[in-house]
């Protein structure tokens, strides 16, 4: 390829978000969401900044809004909103180094370590559990997470 080729189509990829995405002008950090989601509101779902990546706590929900009413379901779903940010940033759970768990019931804890224990795998994240009172938002867990590549 000549140059001229080459540089029109480094920079076709840096102006389309394939290599970086988007980003604030001068901050070094790119929103992440999933495919299909409207960036914006009042927080954003993933900030990746250099490697790593910060998700914001994910509850539930599904993609209408609905929180299942088993809690094995929730917190399947929640992870795997986790999981739909990962992949939007180019990762997957293998890099998440951080978790904090926010529980309102401290009896489930071992029903949520049991679907955790299926999402991620050895070596695990370090992970912190807090049983709250309540949630901002409606449902029984939030889950946030901290991911490097």
């Amino acid at each position: 390829m000549r140059k001229s080729t080459i540089a029109v189509a480094l920079l076709a990829l840096f102006s389309s978000g394939l290599v970086f995405g988007t980003e604030k002008s001068g901050t070094g950090k790119r929103i992440v969401s999933p495919p299909g989601t409207k960036p914006g509101g009042n927080y954003s779902q993933g900030i990746l900044t250099g490697d790593t990546l910060y998700i914001s706590g994910q509850g539930g929900e599904d993609a209408a809004g609905k929180i299942p009413s088993d809690f094995d379901a929730e917190v399947k779903q929640s992870l795997e909103n986790i999981g739909a940010i990962l992949k939007a940033a180019g990762m997957s759970p293998a890099d998440v180094v951080s978790v904090q768990v926010y529980l309102t019931d401290a009896s489930k804890f071992q029903r949520m370590n049991t679907v955790y224990t299926g999402y991620f795998k050895d070596p695990r994240p370090t992970r912190t559990t807090v049983v709250v009172a309540a949630l901002v938002g409606p449902g029984n867990i939030e889950i946030t997470v901290t991911a490097r590549k």
